[in-house]
């Protein structure tokens, strides 16, 4: 049997701050033209209008990191991948595969934004619930689309799904982050914990930590300790563990102190590669309107 389509995204990547934290691209942020050689950014080119939030009393859900504008939103993001879920359809029912339909959207799953889990755990009540596992309804949601989209019982070709996808991909272009949004998301992560303060303010919750009974040297170390790694499991000792983490993250300050010098290090990369920057902008509004064009 063929597989079936990719299965469709929206919005950000919603993985753990784990899996955010090991993307490391391996290139050098590009500093490739002076601030005399900026060129001004047209109306067509304007990012995405994303506040940059991060006041203590906020969760890191509603925070918003700089390079989030030069990411297609998530509104550019659905409307994109329906439109190429309904062309992609339409072809392969003129194909004669009129049993055939897109894979379903995958749930969002742990945090719901770029932001919300990209520094570690923060909510109590998960914490005491589910340890460092999202929550249950979510999993299970999860893996139920992920079951119900890995086979295409409809005996279609291959080869013309293939050429359905090329086709849409003509009128169409699939969604995606640009390498260089991807890179200094990626690099401002790793470079954030150099930062003195962030430092520091680890220092501080590694001490709490170990007030109450845990050896952990940074908050990701607890966050990615292997005895945790069964994503079926959440054991009694999980659970405590991820409630004294969430209580010293909160008494520090750990989230709010990490985004706010990660949001200089983009800030700063952002700058020296404006121009390109302009241009990603530019790429994302022109495949939202190539998609609201088609709908319309």
């Amino acid at each position: 049997m063929a597989s079936r389509n990719v299965k469709r995204r929206v919005g950000l990547p919603l993985v753990s701050a784990a899996a955010v934290g090991a993307v490391v691209l391996g290139m050098t942020v590009i500093h490739s033209e002076s601030s005399s050689d900026k060129e001004p950014v047209s109306a067509a080119s304007q990012p995405n209008p994303i506040p940059e939030k991060g006041q203590a009393g906020d969760g890191p859900a509603t925070w918003h990191l700089p390079i989030e504008a030069f990411m297609p939103s998530k509104a550019e993001v659905r409307l994109i991948t329906s439109t190429r879920d309904s062309l992609i359809d339409q072809c392969m029912k003129r194909a004669g595969y009129d049993a055939w339909s897109p894979a379903p959207d995958l749930p969002e799953l742990g945090g719901k934004s770029l932001v919300d889990w990209r520094y570690g755990i923060h909510d109590p009540a998960l914490a005491a619930a589910r340890g460092y596992k999202p929550d249950a309804d979510e999993q299970a949601a999860y893996d139920q689309a992920i079951e119900k989209g890995a086979v295409d019982e409809t005996g279609a070709d291959p080869s013309v799904l293939k050429g359905c996808v090329q086709q849409t991909d003509g009128t169409v272009p699939a969604s995606q982050q640009a390498p260089l949004a991807q890179q200094i998301s990626s690099e401002s992560y790793k470079e954030s914990m150099k930062d003195p303060t962030v430092v520091g303010v680890f220092a501080k919750w590694s001490a709490c930590m170990a007030g109450k009974g845990y050896t952990y040297s940074k908050p990701m170390d607890a966050n990615d300790d292997v005895r945790f790694s069964d994503p079926h499991r959440v054991s009694a000792e999980e659970k405590d563990t991820a409630k004294a983490d969430v209580a010293c993250r909160e008494k520090n300050h750990v989230e709010k102190t990490w985004f706010d010098a990660e949001v200089s290090l983009q800030k700063t990369a952002i700058k020296a590669n404006q121009k390109a920057l302009n241009e990603v902008a530019a790429a994302n509004k022109s495949a939202a309107a190539k998609a609201s064009s088609v709908v319309k």
